[in-house]
């Protein structure tokens, strides 16, 4: 069985409420670990977890938020014999890399040691140097560092610190519903609000036969699927509000009923799950209605605060972020969402509250959003894949 150190950052730092959300990432590291035959064990400061398929252990870890990283290690009893045999085969393995600098770092959580953690840095720097005269010691940029953690259970020596997700583990801050529409930005604005520990729905507004991204929007709830939690997909009919809002509204405002319909929605959805926030992938500037004025347009028709992600990234950064994911080669799919298909050719920029109102004044609003309700679709997500519901 290959066992892996797994540390959490901001986790320690909860005070009073530390042991909630540290069983809140053991539960998710359990639920990550599973499928591979993983066991895990919560220690002081850190999480053990053993299982036979390293590999997989790799890929899992790297998806669960709350873990700042994580170190595949060598776990020996605490005997001088087997620390040093340990020692010696982690270094040979980082000069057979072709390492030719190294420093120990050791840590001593059992006081009852006999050796303190300056004396092990000393003896197992010494044994290296024996042992491999080629390697010199280099305190400052080392090669590669020797770490042992000796613990009452026992001793773990590592070379490796993998960086993890970070953030705070799914569940932990509450549940919101993020607006997904199948572009790059969308997607990524969810797995943020993700990591800061909420419980993430997701909601997609469709209008067949003009919008093809509903199969896109599926493959982008099974790359989110993999980061957290099992979460639901609500599909929602909305052909016949953007033909309503085509007929009777002015052109340059149909993205902005458009959304206001869209939040109306979301609420609506919102008050009946008992979701307490929303997100969007919008980014301050970035297109016409993402303005100032236009945000604050659409967002006059939410009773929830409106989380926005990825407001002070540029489009590379959230590139960069999409790729992090894995949901930016779906993401750039031809298929179009409905903002797209119908998106105005001069749409407004700088938008008052009450042009918007009375352009969406003929609007059968209520009628409208419940007809969507009650054809709405939900589709179930975990890592295990989807289903409906």
């Amino acid at each position: 069985m290959g066992v892996f150190l797994i540390r959490y950052g901001e986790i320690a730092l909860k005070g009073k409420n530390r042991a909630h959300f540290e069983k809140a990432l053991e539960a998710r590291l359990r639920q990550a670990l599973a499928p591979w035959g993983g066991r895990v064990r919560r220690g002081v400061g850190r999480f053990f977890a053993e299982a036979p398929d390293l590999l997989e252990v790799h890929r899992a870890l790297s998806r669960v938020f709350g873990v700042v990283s994580y170190s595949p290690a060598l776990k020996v009893p605490l005997e001088m014999a087997a620390i040093e045999e340990a020692t010696l085969r982690l270094a040979q393995e980082e000069v057979a890399r072709g390492e030719r600098s190294f420093r120990v770092q050791a840590r001593r959580a059992e006081k009852r040691f006999p050796l303190t953690s300056e004396a092990l840095n000393r003896r197992l720097g010494a044994l290296i140097l024996e042992r491999f005269p080629g390697l010199k010691v280099d305190l400052e940029a080392p090669g590669f560092t020797l770490f042992l953690e000796v613990r009452p259970e026992g001793a773990y020596l590592y070379t490796q610190k993998i960086p993890g997700p970070g953030g705070l583990p799914v569940g932990v801050t509450g549940r919101g519903l993020a607006l997904l529409s199948g572009g790059i930005d969308s997607p990524v604005a969810a797995w943020m609000g993700m990591k800061r520990g909420l419980s993430v729905d997701m909601l997609h507004f469709d209008a067949p036969p003009w919008a093809t991204a509903r199969g896109k929007v599926e493959a982008l709830a099974e790359v989110l699927a993999g980061w957290g939690a099992p979460f639901r997909l609500f599909i929602v009919p909305f052909s016949k509000v953007q033909l309503q809002i085509g007929r009777h509204v002015p052109e340059r405002f149909h993205t902005l009923v458009l959304r206001r319909m869209m939040l109306r929605f979301a609420n609506l959805l919102a008050e009946r799950e008992g979701v307490l926030v929303l997100l969007t992938g919008e980014s301050l500037g970035q297109v016409a209605s993402q303005t100032l004025e236009s945000l604050r347009v659409v967002n006059e028709v939410s009773a929830l605060p409106v989380l926005r992600p990825l407001v002070g990234l540029d489009k590379e950064e959230i590139i960069a972020l999409a790729k992090r994911v894995g949901s930016y080669e779906v993401s750039i799919r031809p298929e179009e969402d409905c903002c797209v298909v119908f998106a105005p050719r001069h749409p407004a920029t700088r938008p008052r509250l009450a042009q918007v109102q009375k352009a969406e004044a003929p609007l059968e609003i209520p009628t409208l959003l419940q007809e969507a309700l009650e054809g709405m679709e939900v589709l179930a997500y975990s890592n295990g894949g989807s289903g409906g519901l």
